[in-house]
């Protein structure tokens, strides 16, 4: 793909690697919810599919608000993210469970927080182009993804918590 020409080219073409980005999670998130020992933890990550899902479909409403290419644009970074997140998900756990899932909460914030990044991003291109419905949409999706982030991090406390009692024994 071309260098976008301007910035509604730009947030579009942005737009369009969080679609991908978005799509890769998907995957690995329904993958690692497959995985997770504990049941608030799978089902935690389970919601989450269905966020990115909704997520997703908004993306593509706000891309087809600004470029007559509405298609993902395949992202290399979130590419790495589930690559490494499926790796330290799939690897053998130890015999304490939380430990493993203390693994998969950690992988799943990394592929979130690039989430953020990109919500983040792509609210202040819109912001700039003056598309205050967009900047809404957006910012209400950034706000889902630090609720879910803030959720699985107390999951995560817990589970250290627990996995340091074991570690004491």
């Amino acid at each position: 793909m071309p260098a976008p020409e301007s910035l509604k080219e730009l947030y579009a073409d942005e737009m369009k690697d969080l679609w991908s980005a978005n799509d890769q999670m998907t995957r690995a998130v329904t993958t690692l919810a497959g995985l997770a020992h504990d049941p608030a933890l799978r089902q935690s990550l389970e919601e989450s599919v269905g966020g990115i899902n909704k997520h997703t479909a908004t993306l593509k409403t706000l891309i087809e608000d600004v470029s007559d290419e509405v298609e993902p644009e395949l992202c290399r970074g979130m590419e790495g993210l589930v690559r490494e997140a499926l790796k330290h998900g799939k690897k053998e756990a130890s015999d304490v469970a939380e430990l493993h899932d203390i693994a998969i909460i950690s992988q799943y914030q990394r592929m979130s927080h690039y989430g953020i990044t990109g919500f983040g991003s792509v609210t202040a291109l819109a912001k700039a182009l003056g598309m205050n419905e967009h900047v809404a949409k957006l910012k209400e999706i950034t706000s889902e993804i630090y609720k879910a982030d803030e959720y699985t991090s107390k999951l995560g406390d817990k589970a250290a918590k627990a996995a340091a009692k074991h570690e004491k024994a």
